[in-house]
């Protein structure tokens, strides 16, 4: 019999690319999303373009993180062996504006889910997406021991969100994990962050659309991973014979000026010729410095990431020039030890 992942956020970049490999493993794959007037499963688009992928396996339903009514009748309805819990408020600027909204969905939802599988799901294993965004301030490298020093509304959210899964792991013996991702790109990635933004202002400026691009804070050290990859690793969390919390890192950084630079030049262009500083892209409180250790999740999973920063910024120009390519699951999958 199939294994059943329900997967919260389906729609988004790490969604979309979750679904894809679970689809690949042979799962049935089932997925929330939210009912809108325009259409919002763009990301979708390459399962029902894959000759590969049997489409019949994946079914989409419509509600809310916030309604837990809803999710609790979905989540009893379906019987999922894994839930992967990805759907969040998960702009960080935004969170400023909308901390409220923020903390219904990305804190208060987990605690109904996790309420869910404890009085009706016990069997379920649970998957809670964090950021390394909680670390806020902390010196980097970050560790699954760093302590959390949040620095915006979405990262405090997301706190809450990892100890009370932790808690119910703990004192309702629920398999309930947290994988602590920092930054991931890809060519699915929302236009709104600031990877995708540099990507695309670029390829604009390149083909004479646009001549300027919009930034804040430049100077901010990220570490940047591949989104695919790290969909592999939530699925790995969720095998491990015991629930355990990881980071999932590449252990290199670069800062956003950096990567600008790297993406500019790719296509001669220059970057400061074309970069326009906005104070109203800049946080209230920053977060200067994300690097993750790696050591953990190295011993545990036997997982090492294959691509660092630039050639994932090349990634997402070369898509953004000629469009996605299909992901190959079988060579994407050869660093993991399972």
């Amino acid at each position: 019999m199939k294994k059943k992942a329900f997967i919260t956020g389906i729609t988004g970049q790490d969604g979309s690319y979750l679904a894809e490999f679970l689809l690949y493993k042979g799962y049935e794959v089932h997925g929330l999303i939210r009912r809108s007037s325009s259409f919002n499963t763009g990301r979708l688009g390459l399962i029902y373009r894959d000759p590969h992928v049997i489409n019949n396996d994946l079914h989409l339903h419509y509600g809310d993180l916030t309604d837990s009514i809803g999710v609790a009748n979905l989540l009893k309805s379906i019987s999922p062996d894994e839930i992967y819990n990805l759907g969040a408020q998960s702009h960080v600027k935004v969170s400023f504006d909308i901390p409220g909204y923020t903390a219904s969905v990305d804190a208060l939802a987990v605690i109904n889910m996790l309420e869910i599988i404890r009085s009706n799901l016990p069997k379920t294993k649970f998957y809670q997406a964090g950021t390394s965004e909680m670390f806020g301030d902390s010196p980097a490298p970050q560790s699954i021991d760093t302590e959390f020093r949040p620095r915006s509304p979405y990262a405090a959210a997301k706190i809450y969100a990892h100890w009370v899964t932790r808690n119910y792991r703990e004192g309702q013996n629920i398999y309930a994990s947290n994988g602590i991702l920092f930054n991931h790109e890809s060519p699915r990635r929302g236009a709104t962050f600031v990877t995708q933004k540099i990507v695309q202002a670029a390829v604009s400026i390149k083909q004479n659309r646009t001549n300027k691009i919009y930034l804040g804070n430049i100077d901010a050290h990220r570490d940047w991973g591949y989104a695919p990859e790290y969909v592999v690793a939530m699925w790995e969390m969720l095998q491990l014979d015991n629930p355990t919390d990881l980071v999932v890192a590449t252990g290199v950084s670069a800062t956003i000026r950096e990567f600008g630079e790297y993406v500019f030049k790719k296509l001669d262009l220059d970057f400061y010729e074309h970069l326009q500083r906005d104070s109203r892209y800049e946080r209230p409180t920053e977060v200067e410095d994300l690097r993750g250790d790696v050591n953990q999740i190295n011993k545990v999973l036997g997982w090492k990431p294959r691509f660092t920063w630039k050639p994932i910024a090349e990634m997402m120009v070369e898509a953004e020039l000629s469009g996605e390519k299909i992901i190959n699951w079988d060579e994407l999958h050869v660093h993991s030890s399972n």
